[in-house]
């Protein structure tokens, strides 16, 4: 499991450095938010033994690349069902609009 090393963390104006474990490999990561970089991390650490787990590989790379593959998948169906959830809600916004012109409409005429 990914986990800050017991190194301090060291902070300049912008950016925060933590050291992690992935998969068995120490790397130095910096960034504005360590608790997010660790958080990542850990994500990324057990995505990998979940494949390593899954196909009994123990070649690093290789469960690197179809880590790299899952989470690429995981993104691109939360990427298009929120496109489609915009799409949706554009039509949606367009229908509630032109009803309210037509109910505006109909008041200054009756009024």
């Amino acid at each position: 499991m990914a986990a800050p090393s017991k190194q301090a963390q060291h902070q300049d104006r912008s950016n925060s450095s933590v050291r992690v474990e992935i998969f068995d490999q120490g790397y130095s990561l910096s960034g504005p938010d360590p608790q997010y970089i660790l958080k990542l991390a850990e994500y990324v650490d057990a995505k990998m033994r979940a494949v390593a787990e899954q196909t009994h590989t123990v070649d690093t790379v290789r469960v690197a690349v179809l880590a790299a593959l899952n989470i690429a998948d995981e993104y691109h169906l939360l990427k298009r069902n929120q496109d489609e959830g915009a799409v949706e809600y554009l039509k949606r916004a367009e229908t509630l609009s032109n009803a309210l012109d037509e109910a505006l409409s109909d008041e200054r005429r009756a009024g």
